[in-house]
């Protein structure tokens, strides 16, 4: 793993120690000496992480934090303060001006290695979901992300062995969260993949059991794997720090716990958790609106060109029956002239809601374009395909289709061709081809008819 960090510091002796370690671990490093030189370099170049000092002439390190978290551009980067200070109100400040962590010179190697490794892998991840969004932004698929990440309380799940402690943690964190507490590990890892918390916070107090073992089964679970994790370490234990950075844990505290750099660090944690989820529900909405109807709800042709052939693959590998029905609704275009075409996009997704009562739940159901429609039958013969298709008839023409808003119910009926996958297999357009064949032929000798194609 690789990445650009930028070093910030007014005295070169500790900006040339920094970059020394970094370049042993084959970082790319960049330099400033002082706070204003940090924002210029952060505008125009790519920056992945930011080892900042505090105590700097012109503005201090809070201030250049604040103000690179206060610029769209540059608030993802991730801001490790490296001080003198170290007093608990130096972290709680710097952790309210937007830090992701602190480290304490002289610095610990083995710390500064697993923190700008963990931040850098959290990094990589935020960028990903970032561009992603910014994507289907740009196209025009989804809104901006902008707006606020909410202010409610958030929900914890905290794993400590011990009830004083617990009682303690309980008590600091009652102002921004609910807190779930457990003393048994294995039945809080039940809890955390069964619930919707925002943070985990694990005490390493346990006398018998492993925390770290913990930490990795919920880095393990599909539903827990970016749940973020504050580990509760022994002050000195460093090896159990870096180990549990290293396993995927996002934050950590020494005993004793400050109260409030607690909250802080919390709240941290929850509003990063907040943020993520919301650019990966973007990804997973830019994802269904490219292979979604918008019209109808139905899965669109770029869905069916791109699924089709996984199906006849299938079917032939296994040697399953396959079907395909392509219906399309009679005399469509009077609706549209008679009646508006507000009219016809109401028929056209009514019509959708009846092909997905009459289709079962293996059938794919895509919108062809326009008022065709196309129904793909895994494991299915043409007599069974038959059924389905004149089932659909039957449900289509069965009751009108009222006109939203007015009085006015429409008879609708639909013309349907059907066509199942040669013995010695298919390609998707000639099975496409001669279901649109058997649909003409339906729509020859009558509308409102199922038709199948010649075996």
């Amino acid at each position: 793993m690789t990445a650009r960090i930028l070093v910030v510091d007014d005295i070169p002796a500790n900006v040339k120690l920094l970059e020394a370690r970094l370049l042993a671990e084959y970082f790319d490093v960049l330099t400033a000496e002082n706070g204003y030189d940090a924002l210029a370099m952060c505008e125009r170049t790519q920056v992945d992480l930011i080892l900042l000092d505090i105590m700097m002439p012109g503005i201090d390190g809070f201030e250049v934090c604040e103000r690179l978290k206060a610029n769209p551009r540059t608030a993802h980067i991730p801001v490790v303060m490296v001080t003198a200070l170290d007093q608990p109100s130096d972290r709680v400040r710097g952790l309210k001006a937007g830090a992701d962590d602190f480290l304490t010179k002289p610095v610990n190697d083995l710390q500064l290695m697993s923190r700008v490794k963990s931040l850098v892998r959290l990094k990589t991840l935020t960028d990903e979901l970032r561009m992603r969004a910014a994507t289907a932004r740009a196209i025009s698929l989804e809104e901006g992300l902008d707006g606020t990440l909410g202010d409610e309380p958030g929900d914890i799940l905290l794993v400590d062995g011990r009830a004083s402690s617990q009682e303690r943690i309980i008590r600091a964190l009652k102002p921004i969260a609910e807190v779930t507490s457990m003393s048994d590990p294995q039945a809080a890892l039940f809890q955390a993949a069964e619930s919707n918390f925002e943070l985990v916070i694990v005490n390493a107090n346990f006398d018998d059991y492993d925390p770290l073992r913990l930490c990795s089964q919920l880095r393990s679970l599909e539903r827990t794997r970016f749940l973020p994790i504050l580990l509760i370490a022994e002050q000195g234990d460093d090896d159990m720090v870096v180990r549990a950075l290293d396993l995927g844990v996002t934050d950590y505290l020494m005993r004793p716990v400050d109260p409030n750099e607690l909250i802080a660090r919390s709240l941290t944690q929850i509003r990063r958790k907040r943020c993520n989820d919301r650019l990966r529900a973007s990804v997973r909405q830019t994802i269904e609106l490219a292979v979604t109807d918008g019209l109808t709800g139905l899965h669109n042709r770029r869905y069916l060109d791109n699924h089709m052939k996984l199906l006849i693959d299938r079917a032939t590998a296994r040697g399953r029956p396959l079907s395909v029905c392509i219906t399309d609704i009679d005399r469509f275009k009077l609706v549209n002239d008679t009646h508006g075409h507000d009219a016809g996009d109401a028929v056209l997704r009514e019509f959708a809601n009846r092909v997905r009562a009459a289709v079962r739940g293996a059938d794919l159901a895509c919108r062809y374009g326009g008022e065709e429609f196309v129904l793909v039958m895994p494991d299915t013969s043409a007599e069974m395909a038959a059924g389905v298709a004149e089932r659909l008839r039957a449900i289509v023409e069965r009751e009108p289709f009222r006109v939203p808003g007015t009085d006015v119910f429409l008879p609708v009926t639909a013309s349907l061709g059907l066509a199942s996958m040669l013995p010695a297999g298919d390609s998707p357009d000639a099975l496409l081809k001669r279901a649109d064949t058997a649909l003409y032929e339906a729509k020859r000798s009558g509308r409102n008819r199922v038709v199948a194609a010649a075996a």
